[in-house]
């Protein structure tokens, strides 16, 4: 049946009504959500489930975008900007549902949804701003805004005005077709290009059953590599390309000729073969390129940075050039280093890539005497998980109480319910921290549903942190490595300013910021992991309860800058090579490991290998939302650097401090970045702040 809605405005205003098409509400994704927090009820959405929702909600959606064409009315801010805002909202609870499950445990079936649906979003996207009626009533509303909007309100109107002009409503008939055809293209490559770096990853493996080869490994790693072993029903020891089986050997292992097997198909995954990424990105740049030059840019990088806080190409190349002449001395030092130690070790010849990894840990545990080996006791993850949430209580005031009446959608997987320090609800977090075949590599925050204000009630997030960290043996529990525990903090911060949130747009809320900007509250959450004073309240020995001694403190202190230039500059040369293949001004069609050599030459510390290529898995740029934006990390780096100096000038725990930084999370998007960081640091960051946290004072 049929379905009509009345669509409210605000100040009493009416919306047209609204004919919906017919909605099965006995599926789970269509009904309305009896849950705890109206989270999702993961144990009754099937596979099949998906397709005929999406279906639905991409019609409910047209629907509305009718219904604000259509109106009669003079265009205002209520019937046109503020709907435009509140359509699409089964769609979006379906989406925040799909996509999260599709990167987190995923299969053949979800994949196969994914390519199916995409073009039919992409369509429904293009519908909506490219629609010249649409755009009318907008542009309408945005040369006559008139008098009693707030100014989150006015923020709203010129994000919805700008990311109409900036999706083509201003091209002719002829270029806003080809403008569909591009995007519709360019949807489906990226969605084809991480099906095949995840199939990529799990298609390579290398099984090891002579135990003289993993005799030296420390004892969570052979753990590990035997569990993997056991799970594919081979002998021995299993090593496989995901980052807690892949990492650990690298670091731990002799067997050069094993690591570098490893190695080439690490840095080949998705070169050439069954799952070869190349020719998608040919065409995924091409069809940037011919977007950017149908709105009016040069290269795609200038579209790009147009919205962002650098907003201009060349600020984003001089701030690359900046920081690799400062520190590509140094990096090449601590190459240097490493390979003079690792000659006195028997190395003959150069340090090859393959080697560096063990080489490095063994001159770290030899300089500062300290080890993952050393650290991991006293980073049990349970602690782990008390220890961040106290961090959380300690600035901020949250509570986090595991929630058993929500379900999830993975075994692994719990939910917590997060109040604020006035005892309301804040949000629901799931914590999901294991690898498996059906999850990407890496670590990220996401959400199934931001914040908003609907109605007049405010509508909470459900936020979700995703890791893939060592899982726990058989005797032993998950203990995290030093790098773990830094990268659950990292991620954690995403978490805080989804958490945070506070204001009446979801577009405008929590990680809905300027791409340059979104990585300021992760990258300064990992300056508590060296911290004394705050490893003192909970790092303690997983069997024997002793905290950790200030003897391992110091010397993780005293390592932090270890390799420090060495790691800004690979970071750099990531950095590099995105922009290289956004600011092409032709399309390419030559050979994608030729140009990453080329693009990274500038900062080649350690031998390039023939055959190899970083980029034809570099998801965060090719099918991820990091295009000509992966500078952004080294961006709020420097924000991060300088910004913690507040807490260290002040205390860690600062009361003041924190407030003032919760104000900056809490605001999401409303306002500009830099105006935000202003007012909590009192002055704008200058890259100096990170050169010299590095240690590499002049």
């Amino acid at each position: 049946m049929s379905v009509s809605l009345l669509m409210a405005g605000c100040g009493g205003e009416q919306m047209p009504t609204v004919v919906l098409p017919e909605i099965d509400t006995t599926n789970p994704l269509l009904a309305q959500w009896e849950t705890p927090h109206q989270t999702p009820p993961f144990d009754l959405i099937k596979v099949e489930h998906y397709k005929p929702a999406f279906e639905t909600a991409i019609a409910v959606s047209r629907a509305e975008i009718d219904a604000i064409v259509n109106n009669p009315a003079k265009p205002t801010f209520a019937n046109t900007i503020l709907a435009l805002e509140n359509q699409g909202a089964l769609l979006d609870r379906i989406g925040g549902v799909f996509f999260n499950i599709n990167e987190a445990d995923t299969s053949d079936e979800l994949q196969q949804i994914a390519i199916d649906i995409q073009p039919e979003l992409t369509a429904l996207g293009n519908d909506i701003s490219l629609n010249p009626e649409l755009f009318k009533r907008v542009k309408y509303v945005y040369e006559h805004p008139g008098l009693f909007l707030s100014k989150e309100d006015k923020k709203l109107l010129e994000d919805t005005y700008n990311d109409f002009v900036r999706g083509g409503a201003n091209l002719s008939d002829e270029d806003k077709e080809l403008y569909r055809q591009y995007t519709g293209e360019l949807s489906g490559l990226t969605l084809k290009f991480g099906q095949n770096s995840l199939a990529a990853t799990n298609a390579f493996s290398y099984n090891i059953t002579k135990a003289e080869l993993v005799e030296e490994l420390p004892s969570f790693v052979k753990e590990g590599l035997a569990m993997e072993a056991k799970a594919r029903n081979q002998k021995g020891w299993t090593v496989t390309l995901k980052a807690p089986s892949y990492g650990p050997f690298m670091t731990y292992s002799s067997q050069r000729d094993i690591k570098e097997k490893l190695w080439k198909a690490y840095n080949s995954r998705a070169l050439g073969g069954p799952n070869d990424n190349s020719e998608n990105i040919r065409q995924i740049t091409a069809l940037r390129l011919k977007i950017a030059n149908l709105l009016g840019y040069e290269c795609y990088a200038d579209y790009v940075l147009d919205n962002r806080m650098a907003q201009t190409t060349s600020t984003v190349l001089s701030f690359l050039e900046e920081l690799r002449a400062a520190t590509i001395e140094y990096a090449a030092k601590d190459v240097a280093e490493i390979t003079a130690y690792a000659h006195t070790l028997g190395l003959e010849g150069e340090l090859m890539p393959w080697d560096f990894g063990y080489y490095s840990e063994k001159y770290k545990n030899e300089k500062y005497a300290v080890s993952d080996e050393m650290v991991k006791p006293y980073l049990k993850l349970d602690n782990v998980i008390d220890a961040v949430f106290m961090l959380a209580n300690r600035l901020y005031g949250l509570t986090f109480t595991p929630a058993q009446d929500i379900t999830t959608y993975h075994k692994d997987v719990t939910a917590y319910e997060v109040k604020d320090n006035n005892g309301e609800h804040l949000a629901v977090l799931y914590l999901d921290f294991f690898p498996r075949e059906s999850k990407r590599s890496g670590a990220w925050m996401t959400e199934f549903r931001g914040t908003s204000v609907e109605n007049g009630k405010e509508v909470r997030p459900l936020v979700s942190l995703v890791m893939n960290f060592t899982k726990p043996t058989e005797t032993t529990p998950s203990l995290l490595t030093f790098d773990e525990l830094t990268t659950f903090l990292h991620e954690f911060g995403h978490s805080l300013h989804g958490m945070l949130a506070k204001g009446k747009y979801e577009s405008l809320n929590g990680t809905s910021v300027l791409r340059d900007f979104v990585e300021l509250p992760s990258q300064i959450m990992e300056n508590w992991a060296y911290e004394k004073e705050y490893l003192d309240l909970w790092a303690k020995h997983y069997q024997t309860g002793e905290t950790m001694p200030v003897e391992i403190i110091e010397k993780i202190v005293a390592a932090k800058n270890y390799l420090a230039a060495y790691m800004n500059i690979r970071q750099l040369s990531f950095g590099l090579t995105d922009m290289a293949w956004h600011t092409l001004k032709e399309p390419y069609t030559g050979c994608v490991e030729a140009f990453e050599k080329a693009s990274m030459e500038s900062t080649k510390v350690v031998p390039a290998i023939e055959g190899t290529a970083m980029a034809t898995a570099f998801g965060h740029i090719f099918s991820g939302g990091y295009a000509a934006g992966y500078y952004g990390y080294k961006w709020a780096e420097v924000l991060a650097a300088d910004g913690y100096s507040l807490f260290q000038q002040n205390g860690i725990f600062d009361s003041k401090t924190a407030a003032g930084f919760r104000k900056l999370l809490s605001s999401g998007g409303q306002v500009h970045p830099m105006d935000l960081y202003v007012e909590f640091r009192g002055h704008k960051p200058q890259t100096q702040a990170l050169i010299d946290q590095m240690g590499l004072k002049k």
